[in-house]
């Protein structure tokens, strides 16, 4: 019934949720680690979302926006505009997903600067579109089979520090990759026709690895320089998770496009490009929109979500969850030395990189796999990342109570042994 190429990591049926908890039909309750890979900051079907979607349903459920418009798309591009950083007239628009949004700030910047090439990053996950696909690196799950692949993609080494892509110690390499971005634009491409640099500030399907901040002003810099545009893409880490309502503030870097997903409106399906006005009234009238962009639905659950974001003041619990998470991911890399080879994220978007051994570093994805399996046997959602799926992450709740946060790590731990017995026979 369903085609092979659509991926489900928990081979069981969701009957319904609530707050940091998923019920299968079978009636086990699940604790969510995954939180709809990142899309649940609020976590499921929050009290306050939930009435302000109903609300909107006994007024109107679509027109399309570019038929006639309504005010929720207005109020939420208004309050877009005011929360994203930079004092600059800044205007936004609204989309379906990340993919949708990342192709447009895109576009946006081609109409801007009258050029076409575009420099992304190795690790980096754009979304599954075409042009999407192109600036994603991971070949093996997501661009195997669908190429060719739109051109004047020029990709860079991701500040990958446990895995340095010049090999220095990061602990005194002065961020030395940033080199990298010169060399780009004298043997990849040309200056003069680059029109943007995309960015992740942590890289999420590619491992969670949070670029250094010297290196995210580096790359402010070099945009500067060149006269390229600077999009961040922050789908995943957008909306407080990092422990900032965007994890580019705590660089102090302003980019020029900001794309947002995901925790934007609590699972309903709402993307957005916001950023400097010049930017975007580049763009010729009907080359932006479509037919489902900025529902008026998912507009009034964005509202809601960041309402809940500010009056909840989840930005500051994700640096407790994240103190708490950390703690504990650090305490398993003091057990399992030779195997939990790196500890990484912003917030409460922490990630830990499993290691055939210390020494090599070579990914060990069977035991990130097992592990994985292993919290599902023990009640617990959690996902791996990575381009050698070697990276277990956790994208809890911002909403989740300590002791349920506690319980789940828990579990996470009695799996993780569990995961050594079956990856490690005899270890």
């Amino acid at each position: 019934m369903l085609p092979r190429g659509v991926a489900v990591h928990a081979r069981r049926a969701a009957a319904r949720a609530e707050g940091p908890f998923v019920v299968d039909e079978e009636g086990n309750r699940l604790l969510d680690f995954a939180s709809g890979i990142g899309a649940l900051a609020t976590g499921h079907r929050h009290p306050q979302v939930i009435a302000a979607v109903r609300e909107q349903l006994d007024r109107l459920v679509h027109t399309c926006f570019s038929v006639i418009a309504y005010r929720p798309y207005v109020e939420l591009a208004a309050r877009l505009v005011e929360l994203a950083p930079g004092d600059d007239p800044r205007k936004a628009v609204l989309f379906n997903s990340g993919a949708e949004a990342v192709e447009n700030a895109v576009k946006v910047a081609r109409a801007a600067t009258g050029r076409g090439a575009v420099l992304c990053f190795e690790g980096a996950f754009h979304g599954r579109t075409l042009l999407a696909l192109g600036l994603t690196s991971r070949t093996d799950t997501y661009k195997r089979g669908f190429g060719p692949f739109p051109g004047d993609l020029y990709r860079v080494p991701y500040p990958y520090c446990y895995r340095c892509p010049l090999g220095k110690d990061p602990t005194g390499c002065g961020i030395a990759c940033t080199a990298l971005l010169d060399r780009a634009v004298e043997v990849l491409v040309d200056a003069e026709d680059l029109a943007a640099v995309v960015i992740e500030p942590v890289l999420g399907e590619g491992g969670f690895v949070p670029a250094p901040p010297e290196f995210l002003r580096a790359v402010r810099t070099f945009c500067d320089r060149t006269g390229a545009v600077m999009i961040v893409d922050e789908v995943q880490t957008g909306f407080g998770r990092t422990g900032t309502l965007f994890a580019i503030e705590q660089a102090g870097v302003v980019p020029d496009l900001l794309v947002l997903a995901k925790s934007l409106a609590s699972g309903f399906p709402l993307s957005a490009v916001v950023g400097r006005a010049d930017l975007l009234d580049a763009v010729q009238v009907g080359g932006l929109g479509g037919t489902y962009g900025g529902n008026p639905v998912a507009c009034a659950a964005a509202l809601a979500t960041l309402d809940v974001i500010e009056q909840e003041g989840l930005p500051a619990r994700a640096r407790e969850l994240g103190t708490v998470i950390r703690k504990r991911l650090e305490a398993w890399r003091t057990r399992y030395p030779e195997h939990l080879g790196d500890v990484r994220g912003l917030g409460a978007m922490l990630a830990v990189e499993l290691v055939r051994d210390a020494r090599s570093r070579e990914p060990w994805p069977d035991l990130a796999k097992a592990w994985t399996a292993a919290c599902l046997e023990e009640g617990v959602l959690v996902l791996t990342a990575g381009t050698a799926g070697n990276v277990v992450r956790l994208l809890v709740p911002l909403v989740i109570p300590l002791p349920v946060l506690e319980d789940g790590l828990d579990r996470m731990e009695r799996a993780l042994e569990t995961a050594f017995a079956r990856a490690a026979p005899g270890r």
